[in-house]
């Protein structure tokens, strides 16, 4: 909201010494966000001056038209003498009043002018455009013609307004009310202790039967309808300048007089109002909802088809305008042949959250819904129409209809029940309830009451609904910077939770195997599920949706970690980074099979254990996943040696830190699921209480995946459930064992069906070993004809070590036989050789 300074000081009575910038010091301190402060004209120097173009004279011996005119300024050149002028604008004539500006003078922009000779002739000035003197648009696309009866020679600095202090407020959604001069200036006025001349204090004539017929058929969406009829308006009544020049300052584009009435008054009031061509509109103007599938060309020309949620404003040919976003071109009143003499005025109150979906829906924000989104003062609505009728009259030379339409819901005031202590319990001050009483009147509302105050709501603050945000009210205006600054005194904790060590654990583990946390936003787009080639019925294709997504494109909570890994990856990869290695842990979500509506949680207290619970309940199952991903090379070339490409062993090994980080033994075989290669996917599993869990999986991506995401060749990547891996492991992670004594070392080579995985072989051999076997590795994998085409062999080094003596080679050699027992009795395993 730009808020110039001149224009607030008609409400407030600020005093004359004080400058935008303490303007801006006092609003900031009670709570209004002034981010800037625009100085107008403050490099502006004069003469400048309204002249007369007494000729014109082509000059056509150019490339471009040149006129050759002269001006009468008065006396403002000290001579009385007509000014000669060199100027290539078109759009005036002989007899034009316009605006000079004289030699000796600086425009903005520190812009010098002085007489120079150009295009044969002499120049002793310039004749002016609206952008030249820092005006902005003002429509008319090039130099400004005065209305005739400005006289000759008056001062153009201060009959345009040229020099003030524009505040550049950003108003938060809580706080639609400061989208109007009336909100700004009443802050003003609580700032500085001084009275407030509301604008809205007018006298409105009470609605009768004669004026122009509403009906509301939603009132839920429109609780209120005034209707005012003006006619007799002068088609070629412009709008005069002071009315141009602030909504100029305040940000808005000048258009026909009729239009720009509505908008200063929006601007003004905070109520949004919309003038109709009455010739145009047939019938009866109704509200209601739309039917699916309606069309609507709106003001800007687009036709727009309609939904069955949208709200419009209806006669009896069907939609003539988009409620409380923008209006319909089939009742737009003529700005360019100047036909509209009479029209009707509305001002409504519409339902916020109604104005705020139809506006995204249609991608079509406007000042009006930009302002009844964040709530608008219903009782304005009647002040505002006869405000703009008001003016219609005075400016338009129209005559106002004597029917007034008014539609109104019943509703109540909004009243709130307070302990009158309760802001000083929030602060932490003791500001007591004379202080409380008199803040709360100060923003309009009406207190009644002792030790237990019931505060009424106005009807302009829709934000003030619970006691705390009365709380804010009393301490914002009794200034922030005046609380006392006190330390809280949480209780002593219990530290980190089991998970939150895990998680960090392994957060500090990846990054030393070399990979580069990459975090992404927890959102993706069903469509990357259909590039993964996940099953229709797989678990991670039920997903959780979001009501108002940050982007249409991914609506939903995402259920795996990898599509926001590959995309970074892609990314870059794209600019040069071809050897990477990324990782995220997060939380995924899924649905729960029940759906429930959260609870609201107090405030004024902790939340006990069961409303915590409830509220855990709502939301969706969030297990917390692990996953990395590979491209390019993982070991470089150079002097040292030949570097290697990554491939599927490295996911898998970036598993088994993890697992080993959880304390828990993890099961490695092959498998087969979504965007992995069938032929290079590993199947991650952990035993809980007895029973085999999958946890994820590791290997190198499909060639059909990385198409389609636009990755690098034998991209790999791992992802698996940490909460799983801590459910498995058996409490925190051990640290290995030394002992003094020797280890000694049997190899066993194993002949089993290539169908049989290596983890069901390692698994038989650990268990038969017993408790003195340290470690197991595989180290070889064989085939050849002479073992049989469906057999092959695996060779495993075996450590055993005891703790309390050096083991002689028969209890390593027994330690051995066993495990091949078990293994053969498991597996079909035959000792090589034997």
């Amino acid at each position: 909201m730009r808020v110039p300074l001149s224009w607030l000081r008609e409400y407030v009575d600020l005093p004359a010494t004080e400058t935008g910038r303490d303007v801006q010091a006092k609003l900031i301190s009670a709570g209004l966000e002034v981010e800037t402060v625009e100085p107008l004209g403050a490099d502006l120097k004069g003469p400048l001056v309204v002249g007369q173009v007494l000729t014109i004279e082509e000059l056509t011996e150019f490339k471009k038209p040149i006129r050759f005119c002269t001006v009468a300024v008065g006396t403002a050149n000290g001579t009385g003498e007509p000014q000669e002028i060199v100027c290539g604008a078109r759009n005036f004539a002989v007899g034009d009043k316009v605006v000079v500006v004289l030699p000796g003078a600086v425009l903005p922009g520190n812009f010098a002018i002085a007489a120079r000779k150009t295009y044969g002739k002499t120049s002793h000035g310039m004749i002016c455009s609206g952008d030249e003197l820092g005006m902005g648009d003002d429509g008319s696309g090039g130099i400004i013609v005065l209305p005739p009866e400005v006289e000759v020679g008056t001062d153009a600095i201060e009959l345009l307004q040229l020099v003030d202090e524009v505040l550049d407020i950003a108003v938060t959604p809580d706080r639609g009310y400061a989208l109007s001069m009336r909100g700004v200036a009443r802050e003003t006025a609580i700032a500085y202790g001084l009275p407030l001349r509301d604008p809205a204090l007018l006298d409105v004539p009470a609605p009768n039967a004669f004026g122009y017929p509403v009906q509301v058929s939603d009132p839920m969406g429109c609780d209120r309808f005034t209707a005012r009829t003006v006619t007799g308006l002068d088609p070629d009544a412009h709008s005069p300048i002071w009315l141009r020049r602030r909504l100029q300052k305040a940000g808005m584009r000048p258009i026909s007089l009729a239009v720009d009435i509505t908008n200063y008054v929006m601007l003004e009031l905070g109520q949004p109002l919309h003038a109709y061509d009455r010739s145009r509109v047939q019938g009866t103007i109704g509200v209601r909802r739309a039917e699916q599938g309606e069309k609507l060309t709106t003001l800007d020309g687009v036709k727009r088809t309609l939904n069955a949620e949208d709200l419009v404003i209806t006669d009896d040919r069907g939609p003539i305008g988009l409620a409380g976003v923008m209006g319909g071109a089939n009742t737009e009143i003529d700005d360019t042949e100047g036909t509209t003499t009479e029209v009707v005025v509305e001002a409504a109150h519409f339902d916020a959250i109604s104005i705020a979906r139809t506006a995204r829906r249609h991608k079509l924000a406007s000042e009006a819904s930009k302002r009844f989104e964040r709530g608008v003062d219903p009782q304005a609505a009647s002040a505002a129409a006869q405000r703009t009728v008001d003016l219609l009259v005075l400016l338009a030379g129209g005559t106002a209809d004597a029917g007034v339409t008014e539609v109104i819901a019943p509703s109540a005031p909004h009243s709130i029940t307070i302990p009158a202590n309760h802001p000083d319990k929030v602060a932490g001050v003791d500001y007591g309830r004379e202080t409380v009483v008199r803040r709360l009147q100060q923003v309009g509302c009406d207190v009644y009451g002792q030790d237990e105050l019931i505060v009424t709501v106005p009807s302009w603050r829709p934000d003030l609904t619970d006691p705390n945000d009365l709380a804010e009210e009393v301490i914002r205006l009794e200034g922030y910077e005046n609380l006392p600054s006190t330390l809280p005194k949480p209780p002593a904790g219990l530290g980190l939770t089991d998970r939150q060590r895990l998680h960090r654990r392994v957060g500090r583990a990846l990054a030393g195997a070399g990979y580069v946390e990459s975090p992404n936003y927890p959102f993706m787009g069903e469509q990357v599920l259909d590039q993964f080639g996940l099953a229709a019925d797989d678990p991670n294709r039920k997903v959780v949706k979001l009501v108002n997504p940050l982007s249409d494109e991914e609506p939903a909570l995402r259920t795996t970690l990898l599509p926001g890994l590959l995309q970074a990856l892609r990314r870059n990869d794209g600019r040069g980074s071809h050897d990477l290695a990324l990782f995220e842990t997060g939380l995924v979500f899924h649905p729960r099979a029940e759906l429930r509506i959260a609870g609201r949680l107090p405030v004024d207290r902790r939340p006990t254990d069961e409303e915590i619970a409830s509220l855990t309940a709502a939301l969706p199952v969030q297990p917390r996943h692990a996953a990395v991903v590979l491209a390019g090379a993982r070991a470089q070339a150079g002097w040292w040696g030949k570097g290697r490409p990554a491939d599927w062993a490295d996911a898998i090994e970036a598993a088994r830190v993890l697992a080993r980080e959880a304390g828990t033994e993890l099961l490695v075989r092959s498998g087969q699921y979504g965007p992995w290669h069938p032929g290079r996917c590993a199947e991650l599993s952990v035993v809980v209480d007895g029973t085999r869990r999958v946890v994820g999986h590791a290997g190198e991506l499909h060639p059909r995946v990385l198409k389609a995401l636009g990755l690098p060749a034998r991209t790999c990547a791992m992802e698996l459930d940490l909460d799983a891996l801590e459910e498995a492991s058996s409490g925190h992670p051990k640290g290995p064992k030394i002992s003094t004594f020797p280890v000694a070392t049997q190899d066993v080579a194993l002949v089993v069906d290539k169908a049989v995985p290596h983890a069901d072989v390692e698994a038989a051999l650990r268990e038969g070993a017993g408790e003195l076997l340290e470690s197991i590795r595989l180290f070889d994998e064989y085939e050849s004809e002479q073992l049989g085409g469906d057999r092959k062999s695996l060779a495993y080094a075996l450590r055993f070590r005891a703790d309390d003596r050096t083991l002689t080679v028969d209890e390593a050699s027994a330690a051995r036989d066993a495990a091949v027992a078990l293994a053969t009795e498991r597996t079909g395993a035959v000792l090589r050789g034997a």
